[in-house]
C-alpha cells in the first residue's frame, strides 16, 4: 500500500476529524457491499481500510510518522524483535491489522454509513430511479395513448399514457429502475411526459381553445359547420351575424380530469375569412352599400374619440 495518507487523500497536519471523514466517505463509496464482484474496488477498500486502522489511532499514527511502523502497520525490520517480544509479553498487546483507533470499531463505522448494528448482517438497499423523457402528441396527451421507451439494460416497455397526461407531468414506473441488492426492491422509473404543440388546439386547465375560420355567409347568415375537437369532428352551429372574435362553447368537448372523471369544454373563437380573391360581384356589392351604411367599427370601439 502507497502512503496511507495519500490512500486517504489528506495531508499530514490533517486532524483527526479531518481523517475520519475522509475514511467514512472513501468507505462509503468503495465498500464492497455496494460493489459487488469487483475486485478492484475491493482491494482499495483495504486499502483504505488498513491506512485509517493507522491514521485513525493517534498512537498507531504517530509511531508511522516517526518511521516505527510501516505503511501496513508492521514494525520496521530492525527493530521487529523487540516488538515481537514485547507483544507477546504477559502485559503487551497483540497487534490487530483492522483495528480503528480510539474506541472506535469497524462495526460501529458501518452501522452509522449503512444503518445496521450487526456487521455480518447483509446491507439491503433498494436499486435507484432512472429517469426518461418521452415526446407525446397533443392529441395522445388528451385522449391516452400507449409509448414504447427504451430503458438502460436494452429491454423496452410500454409505458401507458393516462388520458388527460399534462405537459412535464411524470409517470412513476414501479420496480423498472436499477436492481437493488441484499433482498431489496428495484428502483423506479420516473417517465417525464413532453406534450409537442398542436397546429390549432391549445389546453387551458382541461379546456381546449380552437380559433376556426369561417366565411363572410357562413357568419352573416348562419350556418351549421364542421368543427374538429379532441374527440373527432362534431356539427357545430354559427349563428346568423357571428363575428371574428365571437366565441362558442362546446360542452364536454374538453379533456378529462384524471383524478375528477370529468370533462372540459371546448371553446372555439370564429375567425371571419374573405375568399383569396374577392370576385367583381362582390366587390361591387359591397362598395354600394357602403355607400348607403354607416358602418364604422373602430369609431364603436371608441378609437377615434382622441384617447
Amino acid at each position: 500500500m502507497e502512503d496511507p495518507y495519500k490512500t486517504l487523500n489528506v495531508g499530514r497536519d490533517a486532524k483527526a476529524d479531518e481523517i475520519k471523514r475522509a475514511y467514512r466517505k472513501l468507505a462509503k463509496e468503495l465498500h464492497p457491499d455496494l460493489n459487488p464482484d469487483n475486485k478492484a474496488i475491493e482491494h482499495r477498500f483495504k486499502e483504505v481500510s488498513q491506512a485509517y486502522s493507522i491514521l485513525g489511532d493517534a498512537e498507531k499514527r504517530k509511531k508511522f510518522d516517526s518511521g516505527e511502523i510501516d505503511s501496513s502497520g508492521q514494525q520496521k525490520q530492525w527493530e521487529r524483535g523487540f516488538y515481537r517480544q514485547h507483544a507477546d509479553g504477559a502485559t503487551g498487546t497483540k497487534y490487530h491489522p483492522f483495528e480503528f483507533g480510539e474506541g472506535l470499531k469497524a462495526e460501529d463505522v458501518f452501522s452509522e454509513l449503512f444503518g445496521r448494528r450487526n456487521k455480518n448482517r447483509a446491507v439491503r438497499r433498494k436499486g435507484s430511479d432512472v429517469t426518461y423523457s418521452i415526446p407525446i402528441s397533443f392529441l395522445e396527451a388528451a385522449a391516452g395513448a400507449k409509448k414504447r421507451i427504451k430503458l438502460a439494460d436494452g429491454k423496452t416497455l410500454d409505458v401507458r399514457i393516462p388520458a388527460g397526461t399534462q405537459d412535464r407531468q411524470t409517470l412513476r414506473l414501479k420496480g423498472q429502475g436499477t436492481e437493488g441488492f441484499g433482498g431489496a426492491g428495484a428502483g423506479d422509473a420516473l417517465v417525464e411526459v413532453h406534450i409537442q404543440p398542436h397546429a390549432y388546439f391549445s389546453r387551458k386547465d382541461n379546456n381546449v381553445h380552437l380559433e376556426l375560420p369561417v366565411t363572410l355567409q357562413e357568419a352573416l347568415l348562419g350556418a351549421v359547420v364542421k368543427a374538429p375537437t379532441v374527440h373527432g369532428q362534431v356539427s357545430m352551429k354559427i349563428p346568423p351575424g357571428s363575428n371574428t372574435g365571437t366565441t362558442l362553447r362546446l360542452k364536454g368537448k374538453g379533456i378529462v380530469d384524471p383524478a375528477t372523471k370529468e370533462t372540459g369544454d371546448q371553446y372555439v373563437k370564429l375567425k371571419l375569412v374573405l375568399p383569396e380573391k374577392p370576385d367583381r360581384e362582390l366587390s361591387d356589392f359591397v362598395e354600394s352599400w357602403g355607400k348607403s351604411h354607416d358602418y364604422d367599427p373602430r369609431r364603436k370601439a371608441g378609437m377615434l374619440d382622441g384617447n
